[in-house]
């Protein structure tokens, strides 16, 4: 028998899980730190690096404690964040400035440049990351602080992933040199792939600002998967935590990529982490551009595999927002859910409140919804939301499905499918796909997979996730409604397409409400 911490680093939390390689989780924790938003400016979210290592300090000595495990027992620790997260750092990899947190947007304007410029020179890189550059990814993220931040450009030592940033910590890693970098952060976020050897070349980053100039070489380190360690645990963090000193820490990874393996992910299977975004991951043998999505990167989310990522902007936060311009909550507002028929609301909603992620990759498209009627209810909305995130997900499938990567089943993980189970019916029935539910919440389930790795307790993933994965139940489609939503899908693709490519007149909006309408009146006559 060997326990291991698997540590997953949310938006609002920190979580850790007490992984036992034989009997799989046996306790969890969490800790809150602070999301620093600005009301002037929606686009702004940042997280200080210190807040984060606190709550992991919190979070593990409560798992401990909960569980009764003594922290010497404890023989490994891994750790996946959120992405991309980037943080400005100075001598001994101290922080110059707050996490660049995922959903900080502000560098919009930078990232579009980056495409831009990647396409008039003709870098390959940019087709690997679905053909546009993003305001949530990394070098946009460096490029806006550095803009903004005249005054400490000169302590620039480098730059890194919270992933990065979080195991080097524990580590005690104080040099660039001595640093290991996530292949899955740097692949997905940096333009990494081993394909032109490595980052993307000082020439292209320079013709991109001349402020880049040099900043390639400050990105130095080994890029590693995380089969690989980035070190071992110091006895300052050791006393922190409440573990023993010199546990290994393997190379860390984003949150999604590691709820995948924790799902039990395996070739053939898209998983849907769904939260306050969705991101969604696939994992091939062999893998071709796919445009428009977000990311195709080897050994990003399984070390053997070529990892393929996508993703909605907002799900979650969309749901929140509804519920609190109703002045309420979501739990209130999705009471009686249950009893609403495919496409009965006659609204067609889609899921823009925070731009398009996959497979626009647009940042300035805001959330439109269909068919309003004085009646209406924010209940009405919130159903049509959930219809909504489903059709986009479908978006995405169809098109990584359209350049070859095999999608057999479809796996709900993230924390809203464990609570809402008219998202699971919905889904099954717009993708008209059983849907497979972990039967609890895989979060940093996967970082516990990778922490028995590095401590030997299995020699493959596979091992592990048959040791250690949490069985899953079925959620079938149901004929009749599949049925519906298939009529739906293909006016929620017209419009998709139609108003957030800026051609409107490519399709007949004009037949999309009178459907809508028709529907809802079948929808109600048949219930």
């Amino acid at each position: 028998m060997t326990v291991v911490a698997g540590v997953d680093f949310g938006t609002l939390s920190v979580r850790v899980t007490l992984v036992d390689s034989e009997k799989g989780p046996i306790g969890t924790a969490s800790a809150a730190y602070a999301l620093h938003r600005r009301r002037e400016d929606p686009n702004y979210a940042t997280q200080a690096h210190a807040d984060q290592m606190t709550a992991l300090a919190a979070a593990t000595r409560e798992a401990l404690t909960s569980t009764g495990v003594d922290g010497a027992q404890v023989a490994a620790i891994a750790v996946d964040t959120t992405g991309s997260s980037v943080i400005p750092v100075g001598e001994g990899l101290e922080p110059l400035d707050e996490y660049y947190l995922w959903c900080d947007h502000r560098a919009f304007a930078e990232a579009d440049e980056i495409t831009r410029k990647a396409h008039e020179l003709g870098f390959e890189g940019i087709q690997w990351c679905g053909g546009v550059y993003s305001h949530e990814w990394g070098w946009a993220k460096l490029l806006h602080w550095l803009r903004r931040n005249p005054e400490k450009r000169a302590r620039l030592v480098t730059a890194l992933e919270h992933c990065d940033m979080a195991a080097a910590t524990l580590c005690g890693t104080t040099s660039v040199e001595a640093l290991k970098r996530s292949v899955c952060a740097m692949g997905h976020k940096w333009m990494w792939n081993p394909k032109w050897g490595g980052l993307p070349p000082e020439e292209f980053l320079a013709a991109v600002d001349p402020l880049l100039a040099g900043v390639r070489a400050k990105m130095g380190g080994e890029f590693l998967t995380s089969d690989r360690l980035a070190g071992h645990l110091t006895p300052q963090w050791a006393e922190a935590l409440g573990l023993r000193a010199g546990i290994p820490v393997p190379v860390g990874a984003f949150d999604a990529h590691w709820d995948a393996i924790g799902a039990h992910i395996r070739e053939g299977d898209a998983v849907n982490v769904v939260g306050t975004s969705t991101c969604i991951i696939a994992i091939a043998r062999a893998a071709q551009l796919v445009l428009g999505v977000c990311g195709v990167v080897p050994g990003s989310v399984h070390p053997q595999y070529t990892g393929i990522e996508a993703g909605l902007s907002a799900v979650g936060d969309i749901f929140e927002a509804i519920a609190r311009r109703a002045g309420t909550t979501v739990g209130a507002l999705s009471e009686g859910l249950d009893a609403y028929k495919a496409g009965q609301t006659g609204l067609l909603r889609l899921s823009w409140d925070n731009g398009d992620r996959t497979v626009l990759v647009n940042p300035e498209l805001g959330g439109v919804t269909l068919g309003w009627n004085l009646v209406h209810t924010a209940q009405d909305e919130l159903f049509a939301a959930i219809e909504g995130t489903a059709f986009h997900t479908r978006i995405i499938l169809e098109r990584m499905a359209e350049h070859g990567v095999r999608i057999d089943r479809v796996i709900n993980a993230g924390g809203i499918p464990q609570k809402n189970e008219v998202l699971n019916r919905v889904y099954a029935n717009v993708l008209n796909k059983p849907v497979l539910v972990p039967a609890g919440i895989p979060t940093s389930l996967g970082s516990g997979i990778f922490a028995l790795l590095a401590a030997g307790a299995y020699k493959t993933i596979e091992e592990a996730q048959a040791a250690v994965c949490l069985p899953f139940r079925t959620v079938e489609p149901d004929g009749p409604a599949a049925a519906v939503y298939e009529r739906l899908y293909g006016h929620y693709r017209d419009v998709y397409f139609a108003l957030g490519k800026g051609d409107a007149g490519a399709v007949a909006l004009g037949a999309v409400l009178p459907e809508l309408r028709k529907i809802a009146a079948e929808a109600r006559k048949a219930g």
